[in-house]
């Protein structure tokens, strides 16, 4: 690939940011960052994203995105972008399967509860959580905790929606006490590349599975920025389509018109800026990958209709209700008796001799529960006679 100069390189001798903390050979077929690719790839964590929902509980239906079909979306965003813009798109991809690796069962909601639950102990944010998981959780290798992934990685999982402001999650200050990751200052461009893909795929799906779970219909998105113009093309083109099809080609292209307008405004930012190194880009006053600012203005009234109309839905409002229970009791019965937690988690809560740390061990085994085995969890421990 041809690189510009602003990129992350995965030459050591030119970057010296892309080192691993315990010292490793690197491959000869794999550049660093396809390394960290496949390790998140086969982690354990990432294979437990195909049953965490987005805004649906898992059985609810089969055609609503999970977490895992999100990170694909997220990743494949990142590529077409980076490509564009002369990035190292190896690494935006993998930040972009990694970013959601700290996510709860239940969606924002089940991070909503257990943060909730661990005000006294710290909080819960899942991306200090994603960060813990590929840097302790995993625990495969021999040599090492973790996945053991370069600097370029973790930085830009810990930090691809910014510099991180006080008050920082105990997640990523514990590990930032350990490794410094430089929380003040932007990441990477790749890693920026990561942050607004996720942004471009979620509002473009949730749009989609608002629509089929008859959340709303096609006439009242009509009505919003961006996207009225999607229908009235696809109208002009198609007069006669089906609606399922006709929904398609309208959020196709309201998806293409997000893609191709960060693009447009990154590159008149970069080269405003004339970065001549990753550093000038972690060292900018702003971040280099953004929205027009019509764009950015038409994505907030969108956002506001989803929130609306969408995550505070009356059927989802009450599924809220229900998850956020069941995680309470889940969390309660876990803390008051670690005899009930799986033998291998029991067997680490023995050589605990705080609330504190047997908190965060019990938000470390929750937020890695997929939505069924939450379920079935409760079911087993409240439910069943």
């Amino acid at each position: 690939m041809t690189l510009a100069r602003f990129a992350a390189d995965p030459s050591f001798e030119k970057n010296f940011s892309n080192y691993r903390y315990f010292s490793e050979s690197e491959s000869n077929y794999r550049s660093c960052y396809q390394r960290d690719r496949d390790r998140i790839l086969h982690c354990s964590a990432f294979r437990r994203l195909k049953h965490k929902t987005q805004v649906f509980v898992e059985d609810e239906g089969d055609y609503f995105r999970t977490r895992l079909t999100h990170t694909l979306e997220v990743a494949q965003v990142a590529r077409t972008i980076s490509t564009a813009l002369d990035l190292n798109y190896d690494l935006s991809e993998t930040i972009s399967l990694a970013h959601d690796l700290g996510h709860t069962p239940f969606g924002h909601t089940g991070e909503e509860a257990l943060d909730e639950l661990m005000v006294a102990y710290g909080g819960f944010d899942h991306n200090a959580q994603a960060l813990r998981i590929v840097t302790k959780l995993e625990q495969h290798y021999a040599d090492f905790d973790g996945l053991n992934l370069t600097w370029d990685t973790l930085e830009g999982i810990a930090k691809h929606n910014g510099p991180i402001q006080e008050p920082i999650p105990y997640a990523l200050r514990q590990y930032n006490a350990f490794q410094s990751l430089n929380l003040s200052s932007f990441a990477s461009a790749e890693a920026q590349v990561a942050a607004i893909s996720d942004d471009i795929a979620y509002n473009s799906h949730d749009l989609h599975d608002g629509l089929r779970a008859e959340l709303f219909t096609d006439d009242d998105i009509k009505r919003l920025p961006l996207i009225e113009k999607c229908y009235g093309e696809v109208d002009k083109t198609y007069p006669n389509l089906d609606k399922y099809r006709r929904r398609h080609e309208a959020l196709r292209r309201f998806f293409g018109i997000l893609v191709e307008d960060v693009i447009f405004e990154s590159k008149n930012i970069i080269l405003e800026l004339s970065p001549n190194s990753i550093e000038d880009i972690r060292n900018s006053s702003k971040p280099v990958i953004q929205f027009s600012n019509e764009t950015f203005s038409a994505l907030k009234e969108i956002k506001s209709f989803l929130f609306n109309n969408m995550y505070r839905a009356p059927k989802v409002i009450e599924m809220r209700k229900i998850v956020t229970i069941k995680l309470q009791n889940l969390f309660k019965k876990y803390i008051d008796n670690p005899d009930y937690l799986p033998s291998d988690w029991k067997q680490k809560s023995d050589l605990i001799s705080n609330k504190t740390d047997l908190a965060r061990l019990v938000a470390d085994y929750i937020s890695g529960m997929t939505d069924r085995y939450a379920l079935n969890q409760h079911n087993t421990l409240f439910e069943k006679k």
